[in-house]
């Protein structure tokens, strides 16, 4: 029925209103739904507070358009049912002036087509899956640097950098059955495949899976060198966990998403576990970008912790907004739209830009764990770290 409604809506040309920067007496009121409970509750937490880090920022520099920013965030329990609903509700009921995503693919692929029905412009923080971009939607926009397919171009490349002795001989591929994680380690399969790593084990799990000692006992039993996961988050820290157990540690341990959890991660692995472990990342900590130290500051100073990349990814995606409304000089949707398709935002993860379906430009970052701290090692240009563990350690 939500469904049906944002469409009825779109069918009769209704629109949010649409103001200039002349209304100072009245706050820019910005829409978002987030898995706050559910499966995607703990990435979900991180995005509120990367909205939130970025709202008290900018209200506390004067706003955008000289008005407050108000925040109006649901939880949508990590439900695609859910998240449908809310967003219809925050754009007909509420009339919020502006939108920002959720998080993940599997919710942002709900969410975006109720922004694209209603005409107003969608910016996500996480959502890189094939088919986000592959509707013909005019209002979409991935604020990160690549889709997933291409998350893990980087460490093949490193693999193929080196020397053939040194290269993995054999991979095994358990991959979360989410719509982000499965492009990533899929495209990573075939690029390996071609040069020369044999696949031993390839294969989906639920998403609800939390006991990982069969497929953990499997592994084991084909000692693959490589293990490369599709991981959200609890569960790259279950199979970890599973693995240590076994006591089996494979040369080389590629995650998706999981690792990136900053002090989530190395809590729930144990410190000692962290080292070595691969993952892609679209942001740092100590990159110099501009506005990234502000926003790590006060991210501690709120949070008494580091900040994890979801939470970056949700504060670089309100930076696309504001950008564009700023140089738009109003909230006007489809001028919004058209300057983001026209040119390049400065954000914590660096230039953003994209292609007319929403699909950014970029490349991702590989980073690995050492010594108890994520550091990036590829590309040289921006590495925190010379130096590349390999092989991982065994388990502590």
């Amino acid at each position: 029925m939500a469904v049906a409604a944002a469409m009825a809506l779109a069918a009769c040309g209704q629109r949010p209103s649409e103001s200039s920067g002349s209304d100072t007496g009245k706050p820019i009121v910005i829409g978002a739904s987030l898995p706050l409970t559910g499966d995607f509750a703990q990435p979900g937490g991180e995005a509120k507070r990367g909205y939130e880090v970025w709202q008290n920022m900018v209200n506390a520099k004067g706003g955008v358009l000289g008005r407050q920013v108000q925040l109006k965030i649901t939880d949508d329990a990590s439900s695609q049912d859910t998240v449908v609903a809310d967003y219809t509700k925050l754009i007909t009921q509420d009339k919020v002036d502006l939108l920002l995503g959720t998080f993940s693919s599997l919710l942002n692929y709900a969410a975006s087509s109720v922004a694209e029905k209603n005409r107003m412009v969608f910016v996500e923080p996480a959502g890189g899956a094939t088919n986000m971009f592959t509707r013909g939607f005019k209002y979409l926009f991935f604020a990160q640097p690549a889709s997933a397919p291409h998350q893990a171009d980087v460490f093949v490349d490193w693999v193929k950098s080196l020397p053939e002795a040194e290269r993995p001989k054999t991979a095994a591929y358990p991959i979360q059955d989410d719509p982000f994680t499965k492009p990533v380690i899929q495209t990573m399969q075939k690029d390996l495949e071609a040069l020369g790593v044999r696949t031993v084990y390839s294969s989906l799990y639920p998403a609800d899976t939390t006991n990982f000692q069969t497929i953990a006992g499997t592994l084991a039993g084909k000692k693959p060198d490589l293990i490369a996961q599709g991981a959200v988050f609890e569960d790259g820290v279950g199979l970890v966990r599973s693995l240590k157990q076994l006591n089996y540690s494979p040369k080389a341990l590629f995650q998706t998403s999981a690792p990136s959890n900053a002090g989530q991660y190395s809590d729930g692995v144990g410190v000692a576990n962290t080292e070595g472990v691969f993952y892609t990342v679209s942001w740092h900590q100590d990159a110099t970008t501009p506005l990234n130290s502000e926003f790590v500051a006060a991210y501690k100073k709120a949070y008494n912790a580091d900040p994890a990349e979801d939470a970056a990814d949700a504060f670089a995606a309100a930076q696309v907004v504001q950008a564009a409304v700023e140089k738009v000089g109003a909230i006007d949707q489809d001028k919004i739209r058209d300057w983001l398709h026209s040119n390049t935002v400065q954000t914590i993860l660096g230039p953003l830009s994209w292609k007319a379906t929403g699909e950014p430009n970029g490349k991702f970052l590989l980073a690995q764990w050492q010594s108890g701290k994520a550091q990036v090692v590829a590309p040289a240009e921006v590495a925190t770290s010379k130096n590349i563990i390999n092989p991982k350690p065994a388990w502590k």
